[in-house]
């Protein structure tokens, strides 16, 4: 007769076959779910400052500051098995040497939870839940929403900002970025899944199974302006006590 340490061994080993084959299951599930995300990435102004970046810098370069505006719709992107996603905008333009790759800067990022993250549920919540007495309600005076308009507001992955400001400037290794020709904005996204592999940002001609890549989220190229150089000297500039104009630009459509 087996004794009690082999019992549960068996018991656990069980277990543990059991999870792993529901955890596969899952990981394959989402593969049958479309995932169709689109995005609008459109720039709004851009400036060139020289001085410091950040308080880290010891000498003054060069900095780009981008406004932008997003309207995504990265909701196909959330299922049972999705997290959160990781969503940031990259701006990419030409390295001073035409030998070198493009350079590439991050300005903007977000995390977005799913529905599952900002409300777990627990056996704390669920004891609340039915022990906590609930309160009479109160007619409001505003109109009631529709249920697609209430369905809409709590989906994840909705992002709309207006003429935003970056959360990081946009600095190169060669402390320069004036006159520079030909950026671009691009908005990619992480998918991070409580089981399984990570996804990452798919082309707009690209697909895998029902899958299909990003429509848009890139923006027009455009040129970064040149800085502005007054005639004065040096005296005049110091007693003026005022800090050196940014240059300004409108996109440039390519």
């Amino acid at each position: 007769m087996h004794s009690a340490l082999v019992r549960v061994q068996n018991v656990f080993g069980f277990f543990t076959t059991v999870a792993f084959c529901t955890a596969i299951v899952v990981a394959l599930s989402v593969t049958v779910i479309p995932q169709t995300p689109s995005a609008s990435l459109e720039l709004r102004n851009v400036q060139v400052v020289k001085g410091r970046p950040n308080y880290s810098s010891t000498k003054k370069q060069e900095y780009a500051h981008v406004k932008f505006d997003l309207d995504a719709d990265l909701t196909s992107l959330f299922n049972w098995n999705t997290k959160q996603v990781f969503v940031w905008i990259v701006a990419t333009y030409p390295s001073k040497r035409p030998s070198e790759p493009l350079s590439q800067a991050i300005i903007w990022d977000a995390i977005i939870s799913s529905g599952s993250q900002k409300n777990p549920s627990t056996p704390f919540t669920l004891y609340s839940y039915f022990t906590t007495p609930s309160k009479p309600t109160v007619k409001s005076r505003r109109p009631s929403k529709s249920k697609k308009e209430a369905a809409a507001e709590e989906a994840p992955g909705l992002v709309r900002l207006k003429n935003s400001k970056p959360k990081y400037q946009i600095t190169d290794i060669s402390g320069q970025l004036s006159a520079t020709s030909n950026a671009t904005l691009e908005l990619g996204w992480n998918v991070q899944p409580w089981v399984g592999a990570l996804t990452w940002t798919m082309r707009e001609d690209s697909s895998w199974g029902r899958w299909t890549g990003m429509v848009g989220g890139r923006s027009k190229a455009f040129d970064m302006p040149s800085l502005k150089v007054k005639g004065v000297n040096q005296e005049a500039v110091k007693g003026s006590g005022k800090p050196e104009k940014a240059a300004e630009a409108s996109p440039i459509v390519k």
